[in-house]
């Protein structure tokens, strides 16, 4: 079994799985998680990014000179 397991033709339960991780010396355990964020924090830096985008000055560019797509393809 441990060589299906190994060549990913079957895939043990999590029982089997754990008392292969307990012959291998290994200890599986479930704890719970800090989220990865801190949506408070996230939340306050993304208001400041917010304020200091809309604090930039905004000039449009009359002319953008991008050659067009169509003119690519056909090259």
């Amino acid at each position: 079994m441990v060589n299906a397991y190994v060549k990913g033709t079957r895939e043990p339960g999590v029982e089997t799985f754990s008392r292969l991780a307990a012959a291998g010396g290994l200890e599986l355990r479930l704890d719970r998680r800090k989220p990865p964020v801190d949506a408070d924090r996230a939340g306050r830096l993304l208001v400041q990014v917010l304020e200091l985008a809309e604090a930039l000055p905004f000039r449009p560019r009359a002319d953008l000179d991008y050659p067009h797509l169509a003119d690519r393809l056909a090259a």
